[in-house]
């Protein structure tokens, strides 16, 4: 997604999401007033090694250039490494957004012809192209049932909502999925829906 860069001021992400990769990896982009706002600021309670940004009242810079906090795998670092050369093989950011967003409009046509299924976030300009949720004109006990027979017919697996998200289904629509990939699903969709209901 386009991000409004200039107005933010911490940036974290993990590998394994958007261009997939090894778990545990994080990343954390800082501002000048970030740093300013942490060199300025002391806990008053003993902070774990793993969160100490600073060392004598300064930012540690060596975590922002290659010290490291835990060893990471080297495998992971030529992973990702390999999927940013990807990235921008298929043409940078624009390109990730494009193939996102062909991804999303997939299901706004599914959505739009099927009045038993609607996104979770209404408003479509609050609505993930990565991450889609979506809520299900059944009850939960149907809707638990829909997940189990896709992921028994090995089509989806952990597409049931978020734990603490109303009953429905979920799915990542990320850039690395294909559009062909999200078509497939709807048709499963459409049968797990009639199955269960």
């Amino acid at each position: 997604m386009e991000m409004p860069y200039h107005k933010l001021d911490v940036i974290t992400y993990s590998w394994q999401k958007v261009l997939g990769g090894e778990a545990a990896h994080g990343i954390l982009i800082l501002s000048p007033r970030a740093v300013e706002r942490i060199e300025n600021y002391s806990p008053p309670w003993p902070m774990p090694k793993i969160f100490r940004m600073t060392k004598k009242g300064k930012l540690n810079e060596g975590i922002f250039k290659g010290s490291t906090i835990n060893t990471p795998s080297m495998i992971a670092n030529e992973d990702y490494l390999a999927a940013l050369n990807w990235a921008e093989s298929i043409g940078g950011l624009p390109g990730l957004i494009k193939r996102s967003t062909q991804n999303l409009n997939v299901f706004e046509d599914f959505v739009a012809k099927h009045d038993w299924i609607d996104f979770l976030a209404e408003n479509k300009d609050i609505r993930s192209n990565t991450s889609v949720c979506f809520s299900v004109k059944l009850p939960e006990d149907k809707i638990k049932a829909m997940v189990k027979l896709l992921a028994d017919e090995e089509v989806a697996y952990d597409c049931g909502s978020y734990r603490d998200a109303p009953p429905g289904l979920r799915f990542w629509c990320g850039a690395t999925v294909e559009k062909e990939d999200i078509e497939i699903i709807t048709q499963w969709l459409e049968w797990a829906y009639n199955e269960v209901k």
